[in-house]
């Protein structure tokens, strides 16, 4: 006569081996190593500042249009960060299906955001995610005119790098099924680069 596992014996048995799954691929996750490398078509208040490296590169035509806007009570900065993923060849391919964010300016928290589009994550390979940024500085910062273009240009990854971070939730497809960090990351940029 077969011998038969009985079926709450069975079950339990099942949802341990789908646990320690999830234990292993939550822990290859955490090898995918995330970092800024920098932001494209950053903007301030419409002056492209991809061409500035400190306040005093700043033209008079530039000079006033970021006038005006503070004028009008804003200075708005749009950009798109470029996070790095990384993923080690022995973690096996995987696809990032999320990412929560939180821009921190100064160790500040600013503005949060969704990037829910799909990137694939090879292998033993590095990918851009684009994450687009548009904050208002004076929503959060009390500063002159200089230190707020400073900020700015950090944000641009020209100025101070330090500065800048994204605290974030990725949501990566696997092997496993969608796997969700448990706790938020910091994404910064490299210091010295």
């Amino acid at each position: 006569m077969p011998w038969k596992l009985p079926r709450p014996l069975a079950l339990a048995l099942v949802v341990a081996l789908a646990g320690c799954a999830t234990l292993r691929g939550i822990a290859a996750l955490r090898n995918v190593d995330f970092r800024l490398t920098g932001a494209d078509g950053t903007r301030v208040a419409g002056v492209d500042v991809t061409r500035i490296r400190d306040y005093d590169d700043v033209g008079a035509a530039d000079v006033v249009r970021l006038g005006a806007a503070l004028s009008q009570g804003r200075l708005p900065v749009q950009t798109t960060l470029r996070v790095r993923a990384d993923n080690p060849a022995d973690n096996g391919p995987a696809r990032l299906v999320r990412m929560d964010w939180t821009l921190l300016l100064d160790s500040r928290e600013t503005i949060s955001g969704v990037m829910d589009r799909e990137v694939a994550l090879p292998a033993g390979e590095g990918v851009d995610v684009p994450v687009r940024v548009e904050v208002d500085l004076l929503d959060f910062f009390d500063e002159q005119l200089p230190e707020l273009v400073d900020l700015a240009l950090a944000i641009s990854g020209q100025g101070d790098r330090e500065r800048v971070e994204l605290q974030a939730l990725p949501t990566v497809e696997t092997r496993f099924g969608p796997l969700r960090y448990p706790e938020p990351i910091r994404i910064a940029f490299e210091v010295g680069r």
